[in-house]
C-alpha cells in the first residue's frame, strides 16, 4: 500500500509523538509498504512562540499538495493538527483521497494551558478538524471515551509498544544515579508548562529526584529546584540505564494521551506513580493492577496526592512492573495502524461538506 504520513513533528524533536511516528515508519517500510513522510523538515520554519525546540512549516500547504499529488497516496495519515496536518487535510477533500488522522497530545488541554483559556475554546476547532477523517486513531480506549463526548466518532485503537531488546531490568545504573540517596525517584520527558511537572519536583517523599529530558522550562526549574538531578536528554542505552537505576518512576502530567515513557519504564521493572488521569489509568489501572484490574501483582499507584502515589508506588512489585511493560509490541501497534488505514482505503468517498 502506498501511505503518505503528513506530520508537524518530527526529527529533531524529542518527544512520544516523534517516537511513535519514526517506529511505525520503519516497521511499513520493513512489511514491504511504500511510505511518503511530509514533515517541517522539507518547508521553511519558524519556532512556536514560547516552545522554540518546536518549529513549524511555513505556508506548506502547496508544498504539502505538490507532494502528495506526485507520489498519489492510496491514503494518507494526518498525524497532527498543525500547518502541515490542515494542508494535507485539504488536499484529500479536494481529491477524494481517504485519510486518517490521530488524536495524539491532548490539544485542547495543553493550549489551554500555555493560553490561560479553558480548553472548551479550543474543541470546536477538533471537531472540524478530525469528523471528516475515516478514523480517528487514539491510544486508548478512555481516549476514545472523550472524543465521543466531545462530537468525534470513529476512533480506532492505535496503541504503543517498546523495543524488548533495549527496556529491560537487566542494565547496569548511570554512574549520575549509583550515588544518589535512595529512594531514587525518575522523571523522563520535555520540561515544559503542560508537562506539570512541578507537582514532581515540589514532593516532599524523602530521597532523590532525578529529570531526564530537555525543555522549555529546563532553566527555570534548575534555578528553582536545585536540589534535584538534571541529567539533559538521554535516548537508547543511556536512557533504559537511567530507568535501571531509580526505585519509581513519577509521572506527573495530566494532559498526555498516553505516556510512551510509562510503559518503558515498567519494562524496566520501575512501578509508577501518576495521578489517576487517562494515560495512566489506561496502563497502570486505579487500583495499580493494570488497566483491566486483573494482574496479579501492584505495578504502579495512582492517587490525587502525589506524595501519597510515590510512597505507594515504592511499595510495588518490580518483576510485575516489568512483565506488564514487556507485554507492549510495536508489532501489535503497527497491525491497528495498519487495519485502519486498510478499512478507509476500502470504505466509499464520502461527500464532503
Amino acid at each position: 500500500m502506498r501511505i503518505a504520513i503528513c506530520t508537524d513533528a518530527w526529527h529533531p524533536q524529542v518527544n512520544g509523538v516523534v517516537r511513535t511516528l519514526s517506529t511505525t515508519v520503519d516497521r511499513l517500510n520493513a512489511r514491504g509498504h511504500e511510505v511518503e513522510l511530509i514533515t517541517p523538515s522539507q518547508f521553511r520554519t519558524l519556532p512556536l512562540p514560547g516552545y522554540s525546540e518546536i518549529r513549524l512549516a511555513m505556508a506548506p500547504r502547496f508544498g504539502t499538495r505538490r507532494t502528495l499529488k506526485d507520489f498519489a497516496p492510496d491514503v494518507v495519515h494526518i498525524a497532527t493538527e498543525g500547518p502541515i496536518g490542515w494542508s494535507a487535510r485539504g488536499w484529500c477533500k479536494s481529491t477524494g483521497t481517504p485519510f486518517t488522522s490521530a488524536f495524539h497530545p491532548r490539544f485542547p488541554d495543553y493550549a489551554a494551558v500555555r493560553a490561560g483559556l479553558d480548553a472548551s475554546h479550543f474543541w470546536p476547532l477538533m471537531r472540524r478538524f478530525h469528523t471528516q477523517s475515516r478514523a480517528v486513531l487514539v491510544s486508548t480506549p478512555t481516549l476514545a471515551g472523550e472524543l465521543a463526548a466531545q462530537g468525534i466518532g470513529g476512533a480506532r485503537l492505535w496503541s504503543r509498544g517498546i523495543d524488548r531488546s533495549l527496556f529491560h531490568p537487566r542494565h547496569d545504573p548511570l554512574p549520575e544515579m549509583a550515588a544518589l540517596r535512595g529512594p531514587v525517584m525518575l522523571y523522563v520527558g520535555r520540561a515544559a508548562v503542560e508537562k506539570n511537572l512541578e507537582a514532581f519536583l515540589a514532593s516532599t517523599v524523602p530521597g532523590s529526584k532525578v529529570v531526564v529530558g530537555d525543555g522549555p522550562d529546563l532553566v527555570r526549574l534548575r534555578e528553582a529546584f536545585p536540589e534535584a538531578t538534571f541529567l539533559g536528554a538521554l535516548a537508547g542505552e543511556q536512557l533504559a540505564r537511567a530507568y535501571c537505576s531509580a526505585q519509581v518512576f513519577v509521572f506527573p502530567s495530566r494532559t498526555d494521551t498516553f505516556g510512551l515513557v510509562m510503559i518503558e519504564a515498567l519494562a524496566c521493572g520501575l512501578p509508577v506513580a501518576a495521578f489517576p488521569v487517562p494515560g495512566p489509568l489506561d496502563i497502570v489501572g486505579m487500583d495499580g493492577h493494570g488497566p483491566g484490574g486483573d494482574l496479579p501483582m501492584r505495578i504502579g499507584a495512582l492517587r490525587d496526592n502525589l506524595d501519597h502515589a510515590i510512597v505507594d508506588a515504592l511499595r510495588c512489585d518490580r518483576l510485575g512492573a516489568a512483565v506488564h511493560g514487556a507485554s507492549y509490541s510495536w508489532d501489535r501497534a503497527t497491525d491497528q495502524f495498519l487495519t485502519a488505514l486498510t478499512e478507509a482505503h476500502r470504505q466509499p468517498v464520502p461527500a464532503f461538506a
